[in-house]
């Protein structure tokens, strides 16, 4: 983010923040499926506790959920690490499979997609091929996805959502030994600027009172 431009947040709880993107997806029905992507650092912000917290919610309303996390489409390690295990240019550039997160899940859930998703390809632990069975989410269904460096790669998504941290912020949440990944963050905010792309930004830099961007 750009810190020098003015930007107004709203402080919020968790709880409203999980009911205001329930009511936010839930306007999504004049599409034959919702994506929907929780983004941010990984080891730093909780996408999947947030992603997760929109589940039951979203059932209650009558929505079908499936929930993908992007991490179960990462690359082999010989990929991955082929330019060392603490390259950032490579954590950017090619850890994230998005031909197969693309291909497996999102594309599928397309308004002439066959709605058949491949919930998790890699298993990173012991890097290898899951080979789960396809899994079939049906029309008017949620997609809950999370995960980190998502904007900017062109993915289909009807909703985006982003848990933004300050630079000071998020290098006192990363783990110490994760802070070789900091140069890929600072890329991140560089290049893609994800407070200004995302439909939903949240400042998490104090995690017990999140406030999201006024638009």
């Amino acid at each position: 983010m750009h810190e020098d431009l003015p930007m107004q947040y709203r402080p919020i709880s968790f709880e409203r923040l999980a009911d205001e993107l329930t009511e936010r997806v839930t306007d999504l029905r004049e599409t034959t499926w919702a994506r929907v992507a929780v983004d941010g650092a990984a080891c730093a912000t909780d996408t999947a506790g947030l992603a997760d917290a929109l589940v039951d919610r979203l059932r209650v309303r009558g929505r079908e959920v499936l929930r993908v996390s992007a991490r179960d489409f990462l690359r082999p390690a010989s990929l991955r690490f082929e330019r060392g295990r603490h390259d950032p240019d490579a954590r950017y550039d090619d850890w994230l499979d998005v031909g197969a997160l693309r291909r497996e899940v999102l594309d599928p859930l397309a308004p002439d997609g066959t709605g058949l998703v491949l919930p998790a390809l890699w298993d990173t632990a012991r890097d290898r091929a899951l080979r789960l069975p396809r899994t079939p989410l049906p029309r008017g269904g949620v997609l809950l996805l999370d995960g980190e460096l998502l904007l900017g790669r062109g993915l289909p998504l009807e909703l985006t959502v982003h848990l933004w941290l300050s630079a000071p912020a998020l290098e006192r949440r990363l783990p110490e030994h994760a802070h070789w990944a900091l140069p890929a963050y600072a890329r991140y905010e560089h290049e893609v600027a994800p407070a200004r792309s995302a439909d939903v930004v949240v400042r998490t830099d104090r995690p017990d009172h999140p406030a999201v961007l006024v638009s």
